[in-house]
């Protein structure tokens, strides 16, 4: 039996589009926009899960413009911190049987919910291709080039999918106990992988695109790849019971090496390495360096 044919062919009842937002203004009305611009036929809510925000979120979505159109909710996930803890506190609130997620900084594509639908009728979960040249500068949109949209997230374990491009449906969602609030920087990694140990399926529809907004300097994207570096060490922790190998070693003698070697402040490596992808590999480093001194081992660097 091939990968998709695993579960049967199946359409939705209800869509729930779950989006977690702190201080997302005025950004989150780009990808509402986005959200509106769906082609996809069936129907679909929008979840709003306000994770504590203080920019004026709530009034501002009482008299949006889109609110009717989309079907849209505000709840409250201030009771607990992080993207995790919103989606989990988002799809507690949701009506829909099929589940999908994306973020309030990005803008998803208007194939986006069609194609991750048609892609779930045959996949127990559900990705899509991310990509960084709509809302980025041109020089930003260098520090992370996206994959062609047919190719899936690799990793050196499993395929994953980006947690501002992921669908599943409820049953999957209920499966795995949802996302692990635990893993601040890293939950869409960690339920990717705990699909797929728990021996379900999880498709990529390349037609089910994103906009990546990037962050736009070096110390944003610096401290956001030290975010994902720590939780790395986390995520290689829990699932290396479940068969995750450690991290290769020339994985982490590369980052090495771009850190040294490749650093902005050498004026003759700018014209040839990105400063964003310096600081993408120097931050997941730096990340998983300082995490595993903190657990007192150095196996999963």
């Amino acid at each position: 039996m091939s990968e998709a044919e695993s579960v049967p062919d199946r359409k939705p009842t209800l869509v729930s589009v779950i989006i977690p937002v702190f201080n997302g203004l005025p950004v989150l009305d780009v990808q509402l926009e986005g959200l509106a611009a769906q082609d996809y036929t069936g129907p679909f809510e929008v979840i709003i899960s306000d994770n504590g925000s203080s920019d004026g979120l709530a009034e501002h979505l009482e008299t949006h413009p889109l609110r009717e159109v989309l079907r849209m909710r505000r709840i409250d996930s201030s009771d607990g911190k992080g993207a995790p803890h919103a989606r989990n506190a988002g799809a507690a609130a949701a009506a829909g049987d099929f589940l999908t997620f994306t973020d309030q900084d990005d803008r998803v594509h208007s194939t986006w919910l069609s194609a991750l639908v048609d892609a779930a009728r045959t996949y127990d979960a559900v990705g899509g291709p991310i990509e960084t040249v709509s809302l980025n500068s041109p020089k930003v949109a260098r520090w992370r080039p996206s994959p062609p949209p047919d190719q899936r997230f690799d990793s050196h374990y499993l395929f994953w999918a980006h947690g501002n491009n992921m669908g599943m449906w409820r049953t999957t969602f209920d499966a795995v106990g949802g996302f692990d609030e635990a893993m601040l920087d890293g939950d869409d990694l960690d339920i990717s992988w705990s699909i797929q140990e728990a021996g379900m399926t999880l498709g990529h529809a390349p037609e089910a695109g994103v906009a990546y907004r990037l962050r736009p300097s070096l110390r944003q994207a610096w401290r956001q790849a030290d975010g994902y570096g720590r939780t790395q060490i986390e995520i290689f922790r829990k699932h290396a019971p479940r068969g995750c190998p450690r991290f290769p070693r020339r994985a982490t003698l590369t980052s090495l090496a771009v850190l040294v070697f490749c650093n902005p402040a050498f004026f003759f490596v700018r014209p040839w390495v990105p400063t964003g992808l310096w600081a993408l590999h120097g931050g997941l480093l730096v990340g998983r360096v300082r995490a595993s001194l903190r657990h007192r081992t150095l196996a999963y660097l």
